[in-house]
């Protein structure tokens, strides 16, 4: 079983900062990608930020220069600076992870239960 666990969720002012963290546990051989989605009420999920276990990044141009994602690969875990938040950054924020269970098993998406970050005026 694998599980990925969220935190650092919250309210905060706009202009504010919030840190976001997952770790993944559980019967894991080794992670491909790891990143960060939303969805705001009404809209649909999308990609915030991404990382490979290479160290690439790839950031959706809303949050680019703002936000910035990390990883520790030795410990399974994920990280999202955001900075500078806006109105429009209000959102439950979903940890996903693209993974394998053992060597000989297909890669396969997890996903976290979700922490709301609301960004207020």
């Amino acid at each position: 079983q694998v599980q990925l666990v969220e935190s650092g969720g919250g309210l905060v002012q706009a202009g504010g900062s919030l840190r976001l963290s997952c770790a993944a546990s559980g019967s894991i051989f080794n992670i491909a990608a790891m990143g960060w989605y939303r969805q705001a009420p009404g809209k649909q999920r999308e990609l915030v930020a991404s990382t490979t276990s290479d160290g690439s990044t790839n950031y959706a141009d809303s949050v680019k220069g703002r936000f910035t994602i990390s990883r520790d690969n030795a410990n399974n875990t994920v990280s999202l600076q955001m900075n500078s938040l806006k109105l429009e950054d209000t959102a439950v924020y979903y940890c996903n992870a693209n993974l394998r269970r053992s060597w000989n098993t297909r890669w396969s998406a997890y996903w976290g239960q979700g922490t709301q970050v609301t960004v207020s005026s």
